[in-house]
């Protein structure tokens, strides 16, 4: 990947494995699966396979939600897809998610099992499954999608544009990071001027709007996210910090944060759950202390 101003793209672009930086062993210009591999299945009607990036914990937060509600039947096993070793491109998880992106649900509590894919999909199809997180009046459900489509459409500009070329690629361009951190403070300053006037983003209720926001943004302004919150001043934003407080501060939220993670505080890593004492028994330190 070149920084120079003179690049001139050639009639034909082919594809240089060597200019894809620490990503350069798993991206790939084509589909489909590259090994064979079976996934695991466990006794819980929702098999979730993912990662604790910010698209996965929106579906492990909206699963830990409803638990929290009472939904038993949103019992899960969250098994890890480590997509730097290339797990998402095993043939099972294909079958799941042709895209091979985290995170991938199988619902296996019928006869014929459904799978799902895309998070803003899973949180949709969760929330219709058991009645929640999704208002049902249609001036309400209306503003509610409008959010989770505006989060859905927004995170590739803070994943990956600005977070690739600020965090990640090979060679710092300035002119890349400069347009993404543009976008991504025009977005803050649309989810604080929105915030300003409604305690959530969707109005008055907690919905999915706020889960599928939250990992991204208010992990930006909370500075979980790149080691970018001085660069983008992200204290500016009085009210996306508020919000991001409040969200954070849901017992479920925290637990939700904690599944499929591979980073932080080993007592904040709970590779998987299958089980909801697993955060007491089975998170990376309890592991490591009983080696």
């Amino acid at each position: 990947m070149s920084g120079s101003s003179d690049y001139i793209p050639p009639k034909v672009w082919t594809w240089n494995k060597a200019n894809g930086g620490q990503f350069a062993n798993i991206n790939r210009p084509i589909a489909g699966p590259t090994h064979e591999k079976e996934l695991p299945i466990g006794r819980h009607p929702l098999q979730l396979y993912s990662l604790g990036t910010p698209n996965g914990q929106k579906v492990t937060i909206m699963l830990e939600e409803l638990l929290a509600l009472g939904h038993s039947g949103a019992e899960y096993d969250a098994w890890l897809i480590r997509i730097g070793d290339g797990d998402q491109f095993g043939s099972d998880f294909v079958k799941i998610n042709p895209n091979s992106k985290i995170p991938a649900l199988m619902d296996r509590s019928g006869e014929t099992p459904i799978r799902v894919f895309e998070s803003g999909a899973i949180l949709t199809y969760l929330a219709e499954k058991f009645g929640a997180f999704l208002p049902t009046e249609p001036s309400e459900r209306a503003e509610c999608l409008s959010w989770l489509f505006w989060q859905m459409g927004s995170a590739p500009y803070l994943g990956g544009g600005f977070g690739h070329f600020y965090a990640y690629a090979p060679t710092k361009i300035e002119y890349a990071i400069d347009r993404f951190a543009m976008e991504v403070k025009r977005q803050l300053d649309v989810l604080d001027r929105r915030l300003a006037e409604s305690e959530y983003v969707a109005g008055s209720q907690y919905t999915i709007a706020d889960i599928a926001i939250w990992p991204w943004y208010g992990g930006l302004v909370k500075g979980w996210t790149y080691g970018a919150a001085e660069f983008l001043q992200v204290e500016d934003y009085k009210n996306v910090q508020r919000w991001a407080d409040l969200i954070h501060s849901r017992p479920a939220v925290q637990r939700g944060r904690m599944v499929n993670r591979l980073s932080g505080e080993p007592s904040s890593q709970l590779h998987e759950r299958h089980e909801a004492s697993d955060f007491d028994t089975r998170t990376q330190d309890k592991l490591a202390a009983a080696e």
